[in-house]
């Protein structure tokens, strides 16, 4: 018998028995220093190296334009300091509301730093930005760079990857793309953006390590000084521990689109039976293109956080948006900007992964129904 469903695999993974396996072998002979020249240290390089290259592989790359960072919120910020150093100054930045934090906070930090303009686009009630305004800002302006997610984490919803690369061939500019929740889960859309960005966690891997991997002549510019690791760009001494489960989840998820596929049916079965239960309720998105397994509805009358936590006490584990803006009483800046406050305050975010069941799903649309009853 269930007792809980997980249904919050946009907040992290459930680290795979074979990432967890390649962990605990690396403990033993990879703790070294991967900078060591001595036999220990060249043990940890190999883990090192190694994912490296499974990174390079997933992503379509060549190993020597992976960078492994700490997080996929530090690859973002690493990729948005290259992008602001090269960009001429009095240029736009060009990004919007959808992104995740580490994105757009970045955004406005590094515009400021190098008197770049910062643009952010409207978005459409679909739930995806404006290509028409951004078609239109890059004949008026000159664009030093366009931030766009491949997906959005908190609806699901598909941003129009194709069309933006079109606009950024044309103005010559070079684009960061988010593709932390994608990476694993959807075709590989973004392959010709300039950054492209990996988080461990997100892939049944290990929390504490990340990648941005980029396009041959991508300018790099550090963030942190102190030593020559990944090229100096991002010193640090590496993880062979991480690294060797990095390794085996990037190698796993190159086929991850195919298991996240069949899910779109789950997702289905979901959100038909929370609205069986709950007269008023949206899904936000619904019409849009969107990853097979994530599902945002709004729940008139209530507020997100106490449904979450009525949810938590009746085994199901779901969260009300970005786990980075988790704990903050303000309203996702993201369901705010397609819906409105009003409707932003009832916000949950379902999400689901290659191991949920159908026996998972009916336990949580049984538990949502008793939370929902209570009103």
């Amino acid at each position: 018998m269930i007792k809980r469903a997980y249904l919050d695999w946009n907040a992290t993974t459930p680290p795979h028995p074979e990432v967890l396996a390649a962990m605990a072998a690396a403990a033993a002979d990879g703790w070294g220093n991967p900078a060591s020249l001595h036999a220990d240290g060249r043990a940890a390089r190999r883990y090192v190296e190694d994912a490296r290259k499974a990174v390079a592989q997933l992503l379509g790359a060549d190993p020597r334009d992976v960078i492994l960072t700490g997080s996929g919120t530090e690859a973002n910020n690493l990729a948005l300091a290259s992008l602001a150093a090269a960009a001429k100054a009095g240029s736009t930045l060009v990004t919007s509301v959808l992104e995740h934090p580490s994105v757009l906070a970045t955004a406005r930090r590094v515009a400021a730093l190098h008197a770049l303009k910062l643009e952010l686009l409207p978005i459409e009630s679909s739930g995806i930005i404006s290509t028409e305004a951004l078609h239109k800002l890059s004949k008026e302006q000159t664009i030093g760079g366009i931030c766009v997610q491949a997906v959005n984490h908190e609806t699901g919803v598909l941003q129009p990857l194709e069309r933006v690369l079109e606009i950024a061939r044309e103005a010559n500019c070079r684009v960061l793309c988010d593709t932390v929740q994608a990476v694993g889960r959807l075709p590989d859309l973004w392959l010709e953006a300039d950054y492209r960005v990996v988080a461990a966690h997100k892939i049944r891997g290990p929390k504490g390590i990340g990648a941005l991997v980029t396009r041959p002549g991508a300018p790099m510019a550090r963030v942190l000084e102190g030593g020559a690791q990944e090229r100096g760009l991002r010193p640090g001494t590496q993880d062979g521990m991480l690294a060797a489960g990095f390794s085996v989840a990037a190698t796993r998820a190159i086929d991850g689109s195919n298991r996240y596929a069949r899910l779109s049916v789950l997702r289905d079965r979901l959100e038909a039976g929370l609205r069986d239960t709950t007269q008023g309720l949206v899904i936000v998105g619904e019409t849009s293109s969107r990853a097979p397994h994530v599902s945002s509805v709004l729940v008139p009358r209530w507020a997100s956080p106490e449904l979450v936590a009525a949810l938590d006490l009746e085994g199901v584990s779901v969260s009300g948006g970005s786990a980075c803006s988790a704990g903050t009483v303000s309203l996702s800046p993201v369901i705010t900007a397609i819906v409105g406050e009003e409707q932003a305050r009832g916000a949950v975010r379902f999400s689901l992964g290659e191991e949920t069941t159908e026996a998972e799903i009916d336990f949580a649309i049984s538990a949502f129904e008793r939370v929902i009853s209570r009103v």
